[in-house]
């Protein structure tokens, strides 16, 4: 049996079944697998090695589903999985039908919240400890943060907010800070010694007998407790956190698994909110990852016998064609500055940061900030382009509504991931920017293939006139996409034919589909043109015009159906008097699966075979009245 241990862990609660000693080989075991696994298939991986014995500590001193642990981001959750009884669901980790990256509470009652996005977990944890206060129950709740998500500004909201919440634990899990081996010592011993339950009864009784004492007692214990606090920030920085009403543990070593778990069993009974610092290495016990984190973070499927850098931002990519011509453009365009939310290589924008590190601006996990530093720029004449993936900018909707669109500051918005994104499930989806930038009225463009990215991106370096966004979809441009070039114009009809009625409109890498389909009915002797938007935001001045020589018209969209592009232009040939038949296809939100880019078109009726089936049902049925758009799936919405 190739893991021994592992397999004793069929159901939560399996793994206080071992021995003390037995939990060193279970975390080997456990790391062995989890190498095995994502090499196959892809996953994130630095992330979870680095909290492998963290999580065995955790599983062996809670009682779950009781107890909760919410992972801050998530994706570092696949340890838990296995110790919660989930391991054959690794097979199609992240795949249809499998296991999601992420916690997810349909999937087990062991999983708390979802968490795909960062410096949430305080908050949540925060809610759940208050609801198990107000409804009485018992139970401890767990926030696993790592030091990455200390960048955005949620976190401190949170904290502010833990009251006396004594069920109520958090972790720092730093894969950063270094301690040298003398401070890590008296660090080391000062943790044990206060975390030792009968550190607690006698730090009580004290302050109780010293308190009782008349006019000098309770100016006593504020002597000693500062006194104390002054040591502590000499040792180990822990005045912060303190001082916001944690009683602050640490830093402990986050790979001993023994001394973890013995810490967490002793800390059952707590008097404050707990803040344990824990040091870990990410990427532990692959060395690849361990020299490279950055890079062995999200990795797609590799060879174990030949490892290169899989970097997030692959060489043939849209963000690697993206950073390179920004970093072109950099060098003649003196005002250009980059900012991304702790992306570099995800955004392609290594290039640019090697080119230009004075205007290279890593701000960390805070997407807010990133968008109103790039507002304080814009004011001062700089030329800020901020680069974020399209599930991530959702979290500066306020921001860009009040510090850029208000005053039409020179913003460009490079909205990486753009459309549906493969395998992270519903919180990844790049499925929402088309409807809120067009909200504000950002000029957004939407290229197909790297032609048309690299000249739109100069065009809008170039010529600033306010806020404006380009999206691009994750990995590489598609065959038939490439071949159609860029003719520089606002859209593109494709082989159009006189004689057709029939018009298949999309923008972005749907445009692939829509092409498709557009062969499929020519198989069966229907004449349908295509028309390939690059511009989506404002809808071009002639598009309605030349839209309107078709009876029916398909638009199928990568975005939300309500509120989406296609909505926008079915009100646009309304308003100007076009009387035809519109289908829509578009994304509903309500249901979006972990799985690979052509299953979710499929699953969403934006696959060319669903596209040429609506057109064929709609050559049998009436045409409905005016200002109808008729939904996917032949239902109808005003």
């Amino acid at each position: 049996m190739r893991y021994p241990l592992l397999s004793r862990i069929q159901q939560p609660g399996d793994v206080k079944k071992l021995l003390p000693e037995e939990l060193p080989v279970l975390c080997s075991e456990i790391r062995s697998f989890l190498i095995e696994s994502v090499s196959a298939i892809g996953g994130h991986l630095a992330s979870n090695l680095g909290v492998v014995e963290l999580t065995v500590a955790l599983h062996r001193a809670l009682v779950l589903p009781r107890d909760k642990i919410v992972f801050d981001v998530g994706h570092q959750c696949y340890t838990h999985k296995l110790l919660t009884g989930r391991r054959a669901g690794f097979a199609a980790l992240r795949q249809k039908d499998g296991i999601s990256g992420f916690p997810n509470p349909s999937e087990s009652d062991c999983d708390a919240f979802i968490a795909g996005h960062g410096s949430t977990a305080l908050s949540v944890a925060i809610g759940i400890a208050r609801a198990k206060k107000l409804k009485n129950e018992p139970g401890k709740v767990v926030a696993v943060i790592g030091d990455g998500a200390f960048t955005g500004g949620m976190v401190y909201e949170g904290m502010n907010n833990i009251g006396m919440l004594n069920n109520l634990v958090v972790i720092l899990n730093d894969n950063k800070m270094s301690i040298s081996k003398n401070v890590g010592e008296i660090a080391n011993y000062l943790t044990r010694l206060r975390t030792d339950p009968k550190y607690f009864h006698a730090k009580a009784q004290m302050e109780t007998a010293l308190e009782s004492i008349p006019l000098l007692g309770s100016g006593v214990v504020r002597v000693l407790q500062g006194g104390k606090q002054m040591i502590r920030r000499g040792i180990y920085h822990s005045t912060m956190f303190e001082e916001m009403g944690f009683q602050y543990i640490g830093p402990v070593d986050g790979h001993d698994v023994i001394r973890l778990s013995q810490m967490f069993t002793n800390l059952q009974e707590q008097s404050a909110p707990l803040f344990i610092h824990v040091v870990t290495k990410k990427g532990k016990g692959f060395k690849p990852a361990e020299e490279n984190p950055g890079e062995f973070h999200g990795v797609s499927a590799f060879d174990l016998n030949h490892i290169t850098n899989p970097e997030v931002s692959p060489k043939d990519s849209f963000s690697t064609c993206f950073g390179s011509k920004l970093a072109e453009l950099g060098a003649t365009c003196k005002e250009l500055c980059a900012i991304t939310a702790a992306m570099k290589y995800g955004t392609g924008l290594q290039y640019f940061k090697h080119a230009h590190p004075e205007r290279f601006f890593d701000v960390g996990m805070a997407e807010e900030h990133a968008v109103t530093f790039a507002g304080g720029l814009a004011s001062q004449g700089l030329l800020p382009v901020v680069a974020i993936y399209s599930t991530f900018f959702q979290r500066a909707y306020d921001q860009m509504i009040h510090d850029i669109c208000l005053m039409r500051l020179n913003v460009i918005f490079a909205v990486d991931r753009a459309g549906l994104v493969p395998n992270d499930g519903e919180t990844h989806q790049g499925i929402y920017d088309p409807g809120f930038f067009s909200q504000m009225q950002v000029e957004t463009y939407s290229p197909a293939n790297y032609a048309e990215l690299e000249y739109w991106l100069t065009e809008l370096v170039r010529h600033p006139h306010g806020p404006r966004a380009i999206r691009y979809p994750r990995g590489e441009e598609k065959p038939a996409m490439a071949a159609l070039g860029c003719s520089g114009d606002l859209y593109d009809f494709i082989d159009r034919k006189e004689d057709s009625r029939i018009v298949l409109v999309s923008y972005g890498a749907e445009t692939e589909e829509a092409l498709a389909a557009g062969d499929l009915l020519l198989q069966r002797g229907i004449h349908a043109d295509c028309c390939k938007l690059l511009r989506i935001v404002p809808l071009p001045v002639n598009l309605c015009r030349d839209l309107s020589r078709y009876n029916t018209i398909l638009f199928a969209e990568e975005c939300v159906k309500d509120g989406g592009i296609g909505e926008q232009l079915c009100f646009a040939l309304q308003q100007s008097g076009w009387q035809g038949r519109f289908l829509l296809h578009a994304v509903d939100n309500r249901h979006l699966l972990h799985a690979n880019v052509p299953e979710l078109r499929k699953d969403q009726a934006l696959d060319a075979v669903s596209l040429m089936q609506s057109i064929l049902n709609a050559q049998t049925v009436p045409p409905v009245p005016p200002a109808i758009c008729e939904g996917d799936k032949n239902e109808t919405s005003s």
